[in-house]
């Protein structure tokens, strides 16, 4: 079931990141992106494969070491809990992006990159798109 769960994880994400980057003016890429249902399966594949192993983990978790986190991660059980972990989350602070550029009307070529970076590492591209944020509204001299 993890193979299985990890490899349809992988494979939900990619059309609405698709939309988010190639399609971001076609009405249905709002539509869809407005609502959580790209994120409810992610979020209800990584329960199905946590909850289950919560007991486990919460001591782990309560006081994490860097060592106790990456024997954690050591199997892959646990990278798939923590790759649909990732997957899920980079995909809300896509989403979020997306929302709140359309909503400041950026040119989605300034966001692309954003949503790009934030597809491939996560926090990277929040902090680009923070930046970009912040340039584009600061007040004019």
């Amino acid at each position: 079931m993890t193979e299985t769960l990890f490899q349809l994880a992988n494979l939900w994400i990619m059309p609405f990141w698709l939309l988010m980057i190639v399609l971001p003016h076609w009405s249905w890429t709002k539509r869809i992106m407005t609502t959580y249902w790209a994120i409810i399966p992610l979020a209800v594949a990584y329960a199905l494969l946590v909850l289950p192993q919560v007991a486990g983990l919460l001591p782990a978790l309560a006081n994490p070491t860097l060592d106790s986190l990456a024997a954690l991660l050591g199997n892959p059980q646990a990278a798939a809990v923590g790759w649909i972990h990732f997957l899920a989350f980079d995909l809300f602070v896509g989403r979020w992006i997306y929302l709140d550029s359309r909503e400041r009307a950026i040119s989605a070529w300034f966001v692309a990159p954003c949503l790009f970076f934030t597809l491939m590492l996560g926090p990277v591209g929040f902090l680009l798109y923070q930046l970009m944020r912040r340039i584009i509204s600061a007040p004019q001299v």
